[in-house]
């Protein structure tokens, strides 16, 4: 599965972005999706996760309220709006397959395939 990531920029403080991942194979559609996220100096952090059928998602607290995951599996994609921005929300966000039949999962090791990374800087 090869995952490409899209849709960071710059946006000022209480604006939106919305990311797009699109990914390869047939298999997608079974797959928990997850997007992260890695801030200069920090580690690698979860932001949001969601099954196969859409029916569950996890967020990070930090993100609650304000970011919704989603995906169209018959597109191969998966999205995260992200609304009213922080600076503390810029990172480079990155979205993640995990192709076991799991629950939506937290931590990176739990994911299997990685896309490129999309930057998102919010200015104050």
């Amino acid at each position: 599965v090869q995952l490409q990531a899209s849709g960071g920029g710059l946006v000022q403080a209480g604006g939106s972005l919305r990311l797009s991942c699109v990914g390869s194979g047939r298999t997608f559609s079974n797959y928990v999706m997850g997007w992260f996220r890695q801030a200069p100096g920090k580690e690698r952090e979860f932001v949001s996760g969601i099954n196969w059928s859409a029916s569950t998602t996890n967020y990070a607290e930090s993100v609650k309220g304000r970011f919704t995951i989603s995906r169209d599996n018959a597109k191969n994609m998966v999205y995260l709006q992200m609304n009213s921005l922080k600076p503390e929300d810029t990172a480079v966000y990155y979205c993640a397959a995990d192709r076991s039949y799991s629950s939506v999962g937290i931590h990176a090791n739990e994911y299997d395939y990685w896309g490129q990374g999309t930057q998102v800087t919010v200015s104050s």
